[in-house]
């Protein structure tokens, strides 16, 4: 598919797991993509072997907790593919503290990294989205932003102010054909999942009590993600903004209420 020919798309933690399954599936869909991630090593791997199968794909060094390298890399981006169409805020990482513990700092770091980090890639491609009159920005958030279990402290605070910074920008956007909409994951096969899984006293068994809760008996893939992520920024999905959509194999369905 050829949906996405003339596009230029950012996504931010593109080196491994969903972000780069997104990275892919938005290439192969004909989008010029900038992924960027703090994991040169993997980044740079990724895009080269993207690059080696013909796909426009540039690997972009970046903290997307630190607003000047959100600013370089769309700077860098621009100049490289030219305005930025799509934005994908993939960039996170789970959090477990005791919230009588935590720290200041640990906060503040896992704030920054699971919700400071999409405002900050908004910020810097709202204005020419706005100025060109289009553009869709697609926030991964986490089941965890509606339903959670205990010790996902402060993991699921982030991801759901996350999807109130999507219900926001979509609502103050719409009106420059702005669309923002965020997935909401549940358990995906990614390297963070299959080291959770190895660390149990019985990695099997423990696998099997997940597989069993899903009603689709199994989990997503980060391909999943990514091929939701392709259709919302896609002109196939133009009248959609400010949804959430969970790509969680019923998990939401089946404890809901």
């Amino acid at each position: 598919m050829n949906r996405l020919t003339g596009t230029t798309a950012i996504v931010t933690g593109g080196a491994q797991g969903i972000g780069a399954a997104i990275v892919t599936r938005l290439a192969q869909d004909g989008a010029r993509v900038a992924s960027l991630d703090i994991d040169a090593a993997r980044g740079q791997a990724l895009a080269a072997d993207l690059q080696s199968q013909g796909l426009n794909v540039l690997f972009i060094s970046a903290d997307v907790t630190i607003e000047d390298d959100i600013r370089r890399a769309v700077e860098t981006t621009e100049a490289h593919f030219g305005p930025v169409d799509i934005l994908i805020n993939n960039a996170g990482r789970n959090a477990y503290f005791d919230a009588a513990a935590m720290s200041s700092d640990d906060w503040d770091a896992s704030m920054a990294l699971n919700l400071k980090a999409a405002w900050l890639g908004a910020k810097y491609v709202l204005p020419s989205m706005k100025r060109r009159g289009g553009g869709s920005i697609v926030n991964i958030s986490s089941l965890h932003a509606r339903l959670t279990t205990e010790g996902m402290f402060p993991y699921a605070a982030a991801k759901a102010g996350l999807t109130g910074l999507t219900r926001s920008l979509a609502l103050d956007y719409g009106a420059f054909n702005i669309r923002v909409n965020a997935i909401l994951p549940g358990w995906t096969r990614t390297a963070g999942v299959d080291d959770w899984f190895s660390r149990q006293p019985d990695p099997a068994a423990a696998e099997r009590r997940v597989i069993d809760t899903q009603p689709l008996r199994r989990i997503a893939s980060p391909a999943d993600v990514a091929s939701v992520a392709a259709f919302l920024v896609s002109a196939d999905a133009s009248a959609i903004t400010g949804a959430e959509i969970a790509v969680d194999c019923g998990l939401g369905a089946k404890y809901a209420g």
